[in-house]
């Protein structure tokens, strides 16, 4: 497993194949990952805790809550947060982990 540390929180990546990828992320509360798209990767996520929420392309939130999952097409474009609690979410996805088209960033990054 490696624990990657990230601006809003972390991920550890538990499984990593020619196939697919697991991750478990961390999202602080009161932080957001980039607003993106991918290319080519597809990622399921399921809320293990805390209320996660994704904001669409023109910025319109969805509540997504403990126990629920959420499917990430590519093309599609998202930006997962937390508000005033942390949230942990299990990711599952397509081994393209560079495949990341970041349109808006809280950190600056590229």
């Amino acid at each position: 497993m490696t624990k990657i540390e990230k601006p809003w929180g972390y991920e550890i990546h538990w499984a990593k194949t020619d196939n697919y990828v697991g991750k478990l992320l961390f999202i602080n509360a009161g932080h957001r990952l980039s607003k993106q798209y991918h290319e080519v990767k597809e990622e399921t996520l399921y809320v293990l805790s805390g209320i996660l929420y994704n904001y669409d392309e023109h910025d319109t939130p969805m509540k997504i809550l403990p126990g629920e999952s959420f499917h990430v097409k590519p093309g599609q474009i998202h930006r997962f947060a937390a508000d005033s609690c942390s949230v942990e979410v299990i990711e599952v996805s397509t081994p393209h982990l560079d495949d990341v088209i970041r349109l808006e960033d809280d950190y600056s990054r590229e």
